[in-house]
């Protein structure tokens, strides 16, 4: 006997209706929250050294969402023989925080007010950028929520200090986390061949309690002994740019670079993490759907987003 209303609900196709992330339902005002994990845009690109674009990225990724948008039956997975995100998972949508142009600190504050919101509520937040200095913000709010360890997935290692007065661009984000008193320490994966990141950038890095992996590195070590090099034990707050998968899959992005991840590199890492470890945190940045018309940038961001999700609340359902 089949749970799901298929039956009896509406047929909701993805082209049907509003598109929040994944048509789950709207929350307009952020001190109502009640959900298990809360999805905020954060349309900023003003802190990109190159192409502009992921200010539409929140757009792209939830439109894309509605394709796997099935609803009524979660997503039967029959390889782990799990149906996974099942009707009791509770997923609210609450918008985009506000973004005022050419102002990086104003809008860096309303995406922080956002992610204190939902973790006020008690929800995971998943925050979909724009740039990578959106995670700038979204770590600024777990400054009372304990210690966390930062998982990044990242062509680029971002761990830049200052270039000619500028700390909170793309290329610095890692680098402001690392100087938080309550992040542990980082595991950089992904991280590859021609950077924007200086030689003495890595040996801060290192110094300051980074783990630093290439593709291949990874590849070779495998998705089990990769997850095993996060501390036993540690919170962890995943970050993910996706010019960390190879531009081949994964085009629709400012800094694209060559010989990335394809999809199930990253997907079994993230598995292994939720299995292992508390996941409190979420951000997916840098798709700028503008350059790849085939929309398979934002397919790819979303269908990643809500695997990871599915491993996160089955992993909490199973204690």
């Amino acid at each position: 006997m089949t749970t799901h209303g298929y039956e009896a609900g509406r047929l909701d196709l993805p082209f049907v209706g509003i598109s929040t992330f994944g048509k789950r339902p709207y929350v307009a005002d952020w001190t109502a929250i009640e959900a298990d994990a809360a999805i905020l845009g954060a349309p900023f690109d003003f802190g990109t050294q190159w192409r502009a674009g992921a200010r539409f990225g929140p757009r792209g990724v939830r439109e894309a969402s509605t394709l796997f948008s099935f609803g009524h039956a979660g997503a039967y997975d029959h390889e782990d023989d799990v149906t996974y995100l099942p009707g009791d998972v509770r997923i609210v949508d609450i918008g985009d925080a506000d973004i005022v142009h050419t102002d990086t600190m104003k809008s860096h504050a309303n995406i922080e007010a956002g992610v204190r919101a939902i973790l006020k509520a008690g929800a995971l937040p998943v925050v979909i950028g724009g740039d990578h200095s959106v995670n700038i913000p979204c770590i600024n709010a777990f400054d009372d929520q304990g210690d966390i360890h930062i998982l990044q997935i990242d062509a680029h290692l971002d761990f830049v200090d200052e270039r000619h007065g500028v700390r909170f661009g793309h290329g610095n984000p890692m680098r402001r986390a690392a100087e938080k008193a309550y992040v542990t320490g980082l595991t950089q994966i992904g991280i590859r061949n021609v950077s924007s990141t200086a030689k003495e950038g890595y040996e801060d890095a290192r110094a300051m309690g980074s783990d630093i992996l290439s593709v291949r590195q990874v590849r070779k070590l495998g998705p089990e002994a990769t997850a095993n090099r996060i501390p036993e034990g540690a919170r962890v707050y995943i970050t993910l740019d996706i010019d960390a998968f190879c531009p081949s899959i994964a085009p629709g992005t400012g800094t694209p670079s060559h010989g990335g991840f394809l999809y199930y590199d990253v997907l079994e890492i993230l598995q292994q993490v939720a299995q292992r470890h508390e996941v409190v945190g979420i951000d997916l940045v840098e798709v700028a759907p503008d350059y790849d018309p085939t929309g398979g940038t934002s397919i790819l961001a979303a269908q990643v987003l809500l695997n990871l999700l599915g491993f996160i609340f089955h992993a909490r359902a199973q204690g």
